[in-house]
């Protein structure tokens, strides 16, 4: 015969006392803890979404005024001009302030050069700082 031995483990509740009220007050603590976490998440997310929108719509004005650019009888300040006005009116004048455009050289090739210099956007009161950096390029237009 082995002897009997009584093991208690820490999901044991003490003799007398019902299992149910030891977690008794878990819930609102875990509730307070979880939902922080998932405002910050939230806010993230939504701060990445935010980043990328003004990146693409950025990019995509600084290509449509180096497009403008290359044509032969247009100049760099035409293809600044229309990048300002898009900038302007897809995000803000914000964001329309810092574009430089002028030609350059690309793999022996003349090109058409549209830069863009914007501050990262702000979610409420929390931005990261800095700012966004694009450039666009486009084959100069040759008369023949």
């Amino acid at each position: 015969m082995s002897p009997r031995f009584s093991v208690r483990t820490s999901d044991a509740s003490p003799p007398g006392v019902d299992r149910r009220c030891l977690n008794r007050g878990n819930a609102p603590a875990e509730f307070v803890l979880v939902s922080g976490l998932l405002v910050a998440l939230a806010l993230a997310t939504l701060h990445i979404t935010l980043v990328t929108h003004v990146r693409h719509t950025l990019q995509a004005s600084a290509w449509e005024g180096a497009r403008l650019a290359s044509y032969y009888n247009a100049t760099s300040a035409d293809g600044a001009d229309l990048t300002r006005r898009l900038i302007t009116v897809g995000l803000g004048p914000g964001y329309a302030e810092t574009i430089y455009a002028g030609r350059a050289t690309v793999d022996g090739q003349p090109v058409a050069l549209v830069s863009v210099v914007a501050p990262l956007p702000t979610v409420g009161l929390w931005s990261l700082g800095g700012e966004i950096r694009v450039e666009a390029t486009a084959p100069l237009e040759r008369p023949d």
